[in-house]
């Protein structure tokens, strides 16, 4: 008997043993399919990512400098028609003392005796003013009979007229140039008031 049970103990202990044994195996082929599979992913996701991130770092830096350029671009155009519009009118503003000079003149001119070719030589200079301000686009300023518009329009005196409604321009001391929208010199004007 006691050998039945030595013997059944001894089938317990190899049974348990060849059970733990089993277990172990069974732990280390999972520990080892996952070890491998970590591995796995690993040994591809770096690739991968490395790659994407790559990319998306390319594509952002082009459009980054795409926006850039095109920024740059707008803002260069601007400028050039800015500072166009700048110089022209600088050049303008220098001339218009010179017309209203011959203007005068030629007012004063005309008042004396035998004096037509004086006359006839400064309207000649005066056309050739007018056609280059025309070249460049510099428009006279309408003042006479219009409402008076302070953007465009200096009053310098009041006047009475009762044949003229308010804040009409009977009087124009003198003109006023634009070129485009943009105002060179103001129109020094009378306004009228009928207060």
């Amino acid at each position: 008997m006691q050998d039945n049970e030595m013997k059944e103990k001894q089938a317990e202990q190899e049974a348990a043993e060849a059970k733990a044994a089993e277990q172990e195996t069974a732990e280390a082929a999972d520990a080892e399919k996952a070890e491998d599979a970590k591995n796995a992913e690993e040994a591809a996701e770096p690739e991968v990512d490395t790659k994407d991130a790559k990319i998306e770092e390319l594509q952002n830096r082009l459009l980054r400098l795409q926006a850039d350029f095109e920024n740059f671009r707008r803002r260069t155009n601007i400028e050039k028609e800015q500072l166009s519009t700048f110089v022209t009118a600088n050049v303008v503003g220098k001339f218009l003392k010179v017309l209203d000079n011959f203007e005068r003149a030629e007012a004063s001119v005309e008042k004396g005796d035998n004096v037509d070719a004086v006359v006839d030589g400064m309207k000649k200079i005066r056309r050739q003013f007018e056609d280059a301000f025309k070249d460049l686009k510099v428009e006279e300023i309408e003042a006479q009979n219009a409402k008076f518009d302070p953007n465009i329009h200096e009053a310098v005196m009041r006047g009475h007229n009762p044949e003229l409604d308010d804040e009409i321009v009977d009087m124009v001391f003198e003109k006023g140039y634009k070129l485009g929208d943009k105002v060179i010199r103001h129109s020094k004007v009378r306004v009228n008031t009928n207060e």
